[in-house]
Formats: structure tokens, C-alpha cells, sequence
């Protein structure tokens, strides 16, 4: 820090003297507290309205190719590596600049039970190993994932070893968030409850209830504090400590993701396209962005370019009209949204044929759209570099939990779109 002070310090006036020792570390004490308060959300970073307009020539830069479509990305904290997983069962860590990937082998059927797995039931032996959800521990020791088997399996990140499976979940796992900071785990599955982890001592700690359908997304951050979401149409911030929730209930639809921007606000996406601001205060969203990843007229922004008619298998009401297809398909599901940490900029998905970057303006409690960025397929996880330079996204041709629509000309991978300030 000192180097970097002395040489922004030279750039500015060459002649001056060196400015001695006190002063140099009372500047290193500054930028670290100013680190610590942004680490713990106590400030805000102004990061949107610095941001550049990105190059939309070329739109993302897929990075890292998977056979099936990806349901999960992750980012280590020093934003170095990266994984991602799909429906096919591939975990993938790849590295952020070269794009080198290596692959997490399944271990065989009796390594697994010793580690704790529990046979898959029913259905789900056909493709139990379809991986729906992915976390990163903040010290980038633990990479955890979950999906169709019920289970949670650990992995070591540096020798990727299967460490555990934790049974416990009846369903599959749609959901994990490590909390900051710590090697706590949170898990949410279609059996309607969260279990709380801790990793480290590999030790189940405690189950949350109280949705009442599938829990699909949950995000959280360094207070234990849980925010989840549901197919029972609402919302909830569950206060672990205090064994409390709140419901948060947005207008007659329902929710498909959600994420923290600080401890008291929180952004929400849901499937009739629109996009939520919540406040801890209020029951209802502070503001509303309706359409958010409305098809653009004559649907020009998907594949449709091509054809004239809608793919059959996302038809609505036995529409063939394009002129019809509006904003309420599968397509414009809001299926994943981000928040760049300790910022004001978010970015949302869907299968519109872009990703759209926003600008959260708590002051005035709202959000303005910033830029489009061309990304053809279905958006089904984003995820801010924690340092603001880049965005990563997990895209395929099908939607994350299920085929209820499908872009045969969409690729499936992860791509990246670095972020200019």
C-alpha cells in the first residue's frame, strides 16, 4: 500500500519531497479502514455512475464450455479462479485471466457412502448427479455444492477432494450461500426448509422453516441473517440468532431470485419480468421496474431473428404470433440477479438475449437502468468480481430448475464481460 502511495504521490508532483514515515502510514490506516467499513457494508462503494459504457460489439466472451446447460457460478473472494457447474453433473474450476479449466471428478459410489451419502430414491437414480447450486467459503478453502441427490457435498478447493456429503435434505438442493467471512453454510432445497452448516467442523447446526413450496434462491451476507425465496410467492430474512423471520410480500407474482445489496435492502426477480427493491421497514417493494427484460418489439432480441415463429415448445395460449409474445413468456423471467458487494450496481438475466446492468439509487429508492449487454440464452447465475472489474455469467439453452423453454442457438458455458471504470 505504501508503494502504490508513493507511486500515486509521484505521479502527481515528481519534485516534492518524500513524505515522511507518520504520514505515509496514517494514509495506509485510512485505506484500511475505508477497506473494512466497505467489507462490512457500512459504506457503499459509488461504483454505476463511474461506469463505462461496455464494448456490446461483441457482448460477452463465453470462457469456459460445458455439454449441458449451467445452473451455478461462483467466484473465489480474490477473484482469481471461478466455478461453475451444469446439469450434466460437471463441476468445473476455472482460472479467471488464462481460462484453464479442470475438472471435479465425481468419486465412485462407495468412497461416497463412506463420506456420508445416502442411496438416491426413486426418480431421482436416473440423474441424481445434476448439480443445481454452488458456494465458495470467503477463505477459498471449501467449494460446496448441491442438486438432485439431496445432498450437500464439500470439496477441498486446493486438491479438489471430496471431503463430505451431508444428507439430511428430503429434496434436491436449488440453493447454498457460505456466510462472509466464515465457514458457515446455508442450504436451501424443494422440501421447503434451510439448513444451517458449519464446514469446518463439518457439523449440521440447525433447521429453518417456514416456506411453504420449494425454496428456489437464498442469499446472505455477514450477520446471520438468511434472505430466501420461494415458490409459495414470498420472500423472508430469517434472524438466526433471534429465531425470527419477516415476510416480505411482493404483488400478485412470483418470486424467482432475490440477493442483498446491504443489511437492510435487498433486490428480487420475478417471473412475470419485473424487478423489486425491498427496505427491511416495509412489507411491500420500495420500487418496482415492470418489464425489465421485456422482448423487444417484433421479438428481434432472441433467436426469432431467424424464424418467424416462435419455437413450438415455448408457445403461449397456442399463440404463433410473434406480435403476441410479450414480456410474460419464459423468456423474461428475471432467473438470477447480482449485486457488485458493497456497491450500487446490479445486473439481471433472463432469456431475452441480454444481460442489463442497473444503477440501485438508494437516496431516492429506486433503480435506473444502465447499459444492455448482447448474451443469447438463458441467464441462470451472475456474479460481480468482488474488485467491480468484471461480470461473470452461467448461461444454457434451458431455463436453471427446469424446460419450460429452449434456444437450440444458444451456447452453453460461462462468459465473461469485464467491467471498465
Amino acid at each position: 500500500m505504501r508503494a502504490i502511495a508513493r507511486k500515486e504521490k509521484e505521479g502527481r508532483d515528481g519534485d516534492e519531497e518524500v513524505e515522511e514515515e507518520e504520514a505515509k502510514d496514517s494514509l495506509v490506516a485510512k485505506i484500511l479502514q475505508q477497506e473494512q467499513l466497505e467489507e462490512s457494508g457500512r459504506i457503499k462503494r459509488v461504483v454505476a455512475s463511474r461506469l463505462k459504457k461496455p464494448e456490446t460489439a461483441d457482448g460477452f466472451r463465453v470462457m469456459v464450455n460445458h455439454r449441458h446447460t449451467v445452473t451455478a457460478v461462483a467466484l473465489s473472494d480474490d477473484d482469481l479462479k471461478g466455478f461453475s457447474a451444469s446439469k450434466d453433473g460437471t463441476i468445473l474450476q476455472w482460472d479467471v485471466e488464462s481460462g484453464k479449466t479442470e475438472r471435479y471428478q465425481w468419486p465412485s459410489e462407495d468412497i461416497l457412502k463412506s463420506h456420508g451419502a445416502k442411496d438416491p430414491r426413486g426418480r431421482l437414480k436416473k440423474h441424481s448427479k445434476s448439480v443445481l447450486a454452488l458456494a465458495v467459503s470467503s477463505d477459498g478453502r471449501y467449494l460446496a455444492s448441491g442438486g438432485l441427490d439431496r445432498h450437500v457435498h464439500l470439496w477441498d478447493i486446493r486438491t479438489r477432494e471430496h471431503l463430505q456429503a451431508f444428507s439430511g435434505h428430503q429434496k434436491p438442493v436449488s440453493c447454498l450461500s457460505f456466510r462472509q467471512g466464515t465457514t458457515d453454510l446455508f442450504s436451501g432445497s424443494f422440501d421447503r426448509t434451510i439448513k444451517y452448516w458449519n464446514m469446518e467442523d463439518r457439523a449440521y447446526i440447525d433447521t429453518i422453516c417456514g416456506h411453504e413450496s420449494e425454496v428456489l434462491t437464498l442469499d446472505c451476507l455477514r450477520k446471520e441473517r438468511v434472505l430466501t425465496v420461494g415458490r409459495d410467492r414470498c420472500m423472508m430474512l430469517f434472524k438466526v440468532l433471534d429465531q425470527s423471520r419477516l415476510v416480505f410480500r411482493p404483488p400478485p407474482t412470483s418470486l424467482e431470485c432475490c440477493c442483498f445489496i446491504n443489511n437492510d435492502e435487498f433486490l428480487s426477480g420475478s417471473d412475470d419480468g419485473s424487478i423489486q427493491l425491498w427496505n427491511v421497514l416495509r412489507k411491500k417493494p420500495v420500487y418496482i421496474v415492470k418489464n425489465a427484460h421485456a422482448l423487444l418489439p417484433a421479438g428481434q432480441n432472441v433467436e426469432q431473428k431467424v424464424s418467424e415463429n416462435i419455437p413450438d415448445n415455448c408457445l403461449e395460449n397456442g399463440d404463433h404470433k410473434i406480435e403476441g409474445y410479450n414480456f410474460s413468456s419464459t423468456y423474461s423471467w428475471v432467473s438470477s440477479i447480482s449485486v457488485c458487494r458493497g456497491s450500487d450496481l446490479a445486473a439481471s438475466g433472463a432469456g431475452n438475449g441480454c444481460v442489463r446492468l442497473w444503477a440501485i439509487e438508494t437516496g431516492r429508492k429506486d433503480i435506473q437502468p444502465l447499459y444492455d449487454v448482447p448474451l443469447m440464452g438463458f441467464v441462470n447465475s451472475l456474479s460481480f468480481a468482488k474488485s467491480g472489474q468484471f461480470l461473470v455469467a452461467g448461461v444454457g439453452q434451458e431455463p436453471r430448475l427446469g424446460r419450460w423453454g429452449r434456444l437450440p442457438t444458444a451456447r452453453n458455458g460461462v462468459a465473461i464481460q469485464p467491467l471498465k471504470l
